[in-house]
């Protein structure tokens, strides 16, 4: 017989459901966890040819796999400086159901668990950036801002749609 009450079973099982796994990514100085249910592939940036007229959160679009990718570079709108990325950027091919978009990171730090010690995120962010962000999860090193993957897929929504011919 186990020596856990029955109540306190049922509580760590919904605890174990309610936390998901996340890569942690960094986007200028601040720390980001982005649902790995979403990740479809890490990898190095690719060459991102710019799009004018576009949103400056849109790098631009890039070949992944035989395919066009949108390529967002979200530091602006998370509050952090579009510096020249180094050689530790990477970007975070994100999916769902609807649509594939590629997220140019200045670096790959880890995973962590995201779970019920989620707060909400107390920073003002310019711009649509505070829509981004989930929540936050305190850490040792310091906290690690949750990514919203759906809002971040939902920006591609916004761009205008290429022309047809006629």
């Amino acid at each position: 017989m186990s020596d856990v009450p029955a109540a306190d079973a049922t509580a760590t099982a919904d605890e174990a459901v309610a936390a998901s796994d996340a890569v942690v990514v960094r986007f200028g100085a601040g720390r980001f966890a982005v649902d790995l249910a979403h990740v479809a592939e890490v990898g190095k940036v690719p060459v991102v040819t710019r799009v004018p007229g576009l949103p400056s959160w849109l790098s631009g679009v890039a070949n992944w796999r035989g395919r066009i990718l949108p390529a967002l570079d979200l530091r602006t709108l998370l509050g952090a400086d579009a510096v020249p990325l180094t050689g530790a950027a990477r970007l975070v091919v994100l999916s769902n159901d609807v649509s594939t978009v590629g997220l140019v990171v200045d670096a790959v730090e880890g995973t962590t668990t995201v779970g019920e010690e989620m707060a909400p995120f107390p920073a003002a962010l310019p711009g649509g950036g505070a829509d981004l962000v989930a929540g936050q999860l305190p850490r040792a090193d310091g906290p690690v801002a949750v990514l919203d993957v759906d809002a971040v897929m939902r920006l591609r929504e916004t761009l205008p749609r290429g022309r047809r011919s006629a």
